[in-house]
């Protein structure tokens, strides 16, 4: 049996043609960059909306476990205690009962800030106020997001 010398295996016209040039694999780049750009900016307004529904989100979450927590000692935790005491149990006055942990730890608003909690509520007298400063970061200002805006 004769073996083809390897010289002509490499140069056959087959193997010169197969792959791609460095400018079409740059074209594609290129275009994948522009699509990918173009997805982001439709987009773009989408991110507000889903920041506010996971804040509401959170908020029903919180204030579900401060409704089972009153519910099994008769009160809410004090504003000093705050959402802490969904997850570790008060030290202070009025300690609860019957204290079970309702949270694992307490989640942040989507702009990475830490939930306010008043007990009770300044516009939830029999309640309380649970919200977020919203995309401001600054409580009491008119894009808070809370407990007493159910929209």
């Amino acid at each position: 049996m004769k073996m083809k010398p390897m010289r002509n295996a490499i140069l056959s016209p087959k193997t010169q043609t197969a792959g791609f040039t460095l400018f079409e694999i740059m074209l594609v780049v290129v275009i994948i960059v522009l699509l990918g750009g173009a997805a982001i900016n439709y987009m773009g307004g989408n991110l507000g909306i889903a920041q506010e529904t996971r804040t509401r989100t959170d908020l029903q979450t919180i204030s579900t476990q401060l409704k089972i927590y009153q519910a099994m000692n008769g009160f809410y935790p004090t504003t000093e205690q705050g959402l802490n005491a969904l997850i570790a149990e008060p030290t202070t006055n009025p300690k609860p009962a019957q204290w079970r942990q309702l949270m694992e730890k307490m989640p942040v608003d989507p702009w990475g800030n830490n939930y306010f909690y008043v007990s009770p509520g300044k516009r939830n007298p029999n309640s309380f106020d649970l919200y977020s400063a919203g995309p401001d970061r600054k409580p009491d200002t008119d894009d808070d997001i809370g407990n007493w805006d159910r929209k």
